[in-house]
């Protein structure tokens, strides 16, 4: 377990001086009147957060023997579009957040105009990633790619997750819609980033079904250990505002199962995860102290 948490610390840091240096390049201001977006999606992108997605990406990408340089930039389109909702998701006509990742909101350090012009070229940004030749030669994995990410972003994944969660709002919810509407809003596009490392590596869709097992359950324990995180954690660790859901009557896995029993669901889940990468070896121990790593991480 020691060499996990090692393997994990050590990759963590890896990923996200990695995905910030793609950024970078990526995100040179123009030196036009169009400075200002550009300074706001660096704001965004550049810094901060866990860089979840992309280790995901990665990491299934490794068991395939996969070009790292380009599991990076699939990695990076995918961060683009988790980062573009992130600044949207924070305006006053959704979240109204005014820290995350323990710096302002793009609309508090900039305004709400820019802020949604930001989230916009970034989610832009990450097609335009997956479509270029630079990232695969191959025009065929290059279009799953992009379809994958797509139904992920969009009303069948995240998108239509967040629609849910505000409808949700303006009535009483049961746990079935609750994990329906996190497995769109926040487990699609975790679901995506280990498919499309399995795509990197040429693995059918057939052969993905323990992957997609893999993902499914560490998506829906990523959402319990959230609403925990939102009862239990520190505002600072957290670099946001917490118990907001509590304060709206929002219903969360915490409010409809219990605190305990919603840990024990999380951890039955994690283990569930793990089971489905038996038949890998030691080559799949960053998969597993990953989603060891999303029950006990404080932000």
């Amino acid at each position: 377990m020691a060499a996990q948490i090692s393997l994990l610390q050590d990759s963590l840091a890896q990923i996200a001086a990695d995905i910030d240096h793609e950024f970078d390049a990526l995100l040179t201001l123009p030196g036009d009147a169009r400075d200002r977006l550009y300074a706001a999606m660096r704001h965004a992108a550049i810094g901060g957060g866990k860089r979840l997605r992309p280790l995901l990406v990665t990491a299934t990408a490794a068991l395939f023997h996969v070009d790292r340089a380009v599991a990076l930039r699939v990695g990076t389109a995918v961060e683009a579009i988790h980062v573009y909702s992130l600044v949207h998701d924070d305006l006053p006509c959704m979240d109204d957040d005014d820290m995350r990742r323990g710096k302002p909101t793009v609309h508090r350090a900039f305004d709400d105009a820019t802020a949604v012009l930001a989230g916009d070229s970034l989610h832009a940004l990450a097609f335009e990633i997956l479509a270029s030749p630079k990232t695969h030669g191959d025009p065929f994995v290059r279009g799953e790619l992009i379809s994958t990410l797509a139904l992920a972003s969009g009303p069948e994944g995240m998108a239509g997750g967040q629609m849910m969660d505000i409808e949700a709002e303006k009535s009483v919810v049961d746990l079935q819609t609750v994990m329906r509407l996190q497995a769109l809003k926040t487990g699609a596009l975790i679901a995506a980033s280990v498919e499309m490392g399995a795509i990197l590596g040429h693995i059918p869709t057939e052969g993905r079904t323990h992957l997609r097992g893999y993902a499914r359950d560490i998506g829906l324990a990523f959402q319990i250990a959230d609403d925990i995180m939102d009862v239990e954690g520190d505002p600072e660790l957290a670099g946001k505002a917490l118990q907001k859901d509590a304060g709206a009557n929002k219903g969360t896995f915490v409010s409809l199962m219990g605190l305990e029993r919603a840990k024990q669901q999380a951890e039955m889940l994690v283990q569930q995860a793990n089971e489905h990468l038996s038949t890998y070896g030691a080559e799949a121990d960053l998969l597993r102290a990953i989603a060891n790593y999303i029950t006990e991480r404080d932000r």
